[in-house]
């Protein structure tokens, strides 16, 4: 049985029990002392006089009693709104959310009570009674949480809802259950005046949870700031790398070639005689051609490094200019729609320069397609080919390091596809790569203020 109805019931019985001794001590003992007619009469009105008047001065002690014999502290209307007060006047929101949500309870005799603050644009659960800890954190206070007023009323642990408003905004909300019981105009009148006598303080809550989740917010931006730098950081790292690996493949063996040829030619014409002047003139010949060879190889690192056309025309005529050196055919098809940033542009060129130049070094009769993109956020370049050279396996080292860079500034990159089925030459394997990045490298805020544009994960 439940103990509010328990000690109403102890409470009915000590004072029908009361009120028939008086009675009877009344109507009996005095009518036996006074046994005229005309007194008679007037001792039933007299003991109901008497139980009115000992109701009044025996009630504190009654209420005592009732709580020593079932345990439960009744609570009244007016005791609700006392005890409100109470715990709104201690200031320690630890103590009065939850007491305002046990108050609300047993005042209105409602099995389930809850305090629910307006955080953002929802309603986030900070106080119920009661309040059951074996629950999941989810249907906790503090993790659950509903889209608006609406939504709320619709839940079936909730059958009223008085809403706490700062002039017209929604700061908090109160709500009871009490599934097959009517809500009667008492409880909504004392819902109404606790949330009156608690709204400055709810108010001041929901502004404090607000300014919490602003905190947690600008926390959240400060990380995604300090990823960012790490990821252009490790970019640069990239890059420095890859134009040392470029100048030594491109400079060692072509240097000391040179260096041979220019030590034959002094050789020649330190001796005497025709014949050596014409050994040295060779030599030179060949150092020169060799230093023409350095010389374009340098060119094609610096256009790597830093492509001019890319710079000035965009990443779909700086792949154009990379596919016209190949001898398979290259169609660049798509584009970005718009000019952005030089780390999203490059990012985004290497890649597909990279496993460009792996598909289409060889002579085959279909055309190689690359498709650039840009939407929701995100650009990128897609490649699905059915008679690759190469197989997934070897296009994946070939683009280990640029795709590190890509991953670098927060981009992922894709590659899958089946190897050959058989060997030789013309053995064809089927690719399909897509990397991709967001359009921006600085960190994103919604409107309300939230860190948007996670890194999606890489799979290379």
């Amino acid at each position: 049985m439940n103990r509010t109805i328990l000690a109403r019931l102890v409470r009915g019985l000590i004072v029908a029990l009361a009120v028939a001794v008086v009675l009877v001590a009344v109507v009996d003992g005095v009518g036996v002392l006074l046994p005229a007619e005309g007194v008679g009469v007037l001792l039933p009105f007299a003991a109901a006089a008497l139980c009115g008047a000992a109701l009044v001065a025996f009630m504190p002690r009654l209420g005592r009693i009732v709580i020593r014999l079932t345990h439960h502290r009744e609570t009244t209307p007016y005791m609700a709104l006392a005890d409100a007060a109470a715990r709104i006047r201690a200031g320690s929101l630890e103590e009065a959310l939850p007491g305002l949500a046990e108050v609300l309870a047993e005042g209105t005799g409602a099995p389930r009570a809850a305090v629910w603050l307006a955080v953002g644009d929802r309603l986030v659960l900070a106080a119920r009674h009661p309040d059951d800890p074996a629950d999941p954190p989810a249907l906790r206070p503090g993790g659950l949480s509903v889209e608006n007023l609406a939504v709320l009323l619709t839940r079936d642990d909730t059958d009223h809802v008085v809403p706490i408003l700062d002039g017209t905004e929604l700061r908090a909300a109160l709500s009871v259950g009490k599934p097959g019981s009517w809500i009667t105009p008492a409880d909504r009148q004392l819902m109404r005046d606790v949330g009156n006598g608690a709204a400055m303080l709810l108010r001041g809550v929901a502004q404090n949870a607000e300014l919490a989740e602003r905190v947690r917010r600008a926390d959240e931006l400060a990380a995604t700031l300090q990823a960012s730098r790490q990821r252009l950081a490790r970019a640069r790292e990239m890059e420095r790398r890859r134009l040392v690996v470029e100048l030594s493949h491109a400079t060692t063996d072509r240097l000391s070639d040179l260096r041979a040829e220019v030590l034959t030619a002094r050789t020649s014409v330190a001796a005497d005689g025709a014949e050596d002047g014409a050994a040295a003139a060779t030599s030179l010949a060949t150092a020169r051609t060799g230093l023409d060879e350095l010389l374009d190889r340098f060119r094609v690192i610096a256009r790597g490094v830093y492509p001019s056309v890319l710079r000035d025309h965009g990443p779909v005529n700086a792949l154009d200019e990379v596919a016209a050196d190949l001898t398979r055919t290259v169609v660049v098809s798509g584009g970005f729609g718009e000019r952005l940033g030089w780390e999203i542009e490059s990012g985004i060129y290497y890649v597909a320069a990279a496993a460009m130049k792996e598909l289409a070094e060889q002579d085959v009769d279909e055309e190689l397609v690359m498709t650039l993109e840009h939407g929701d956020g995100r650009v990128s370049v897609t490649v699905d080919d059915a008679a690759a050279p190469v197989g997934p396996a070897r296009l994946r080292v070939a683009l280990a390091d640029e795709a590190e860079r890509l991953i670098a500034l927060g981009g992922a990159v894709e590659l899958t596809g089946e190897e050959a089925t058989s060997a030789g030459p013309d053995a064809r394997a089927h690719v399909v790569l897509r990397a991709s990045m967001p359009d921006r490298l600085e960190p994103l805020v919604d409107p309300a203020g939230a860190p948007a544009g996670a890194d999606l994960p890489a799979r290379v």
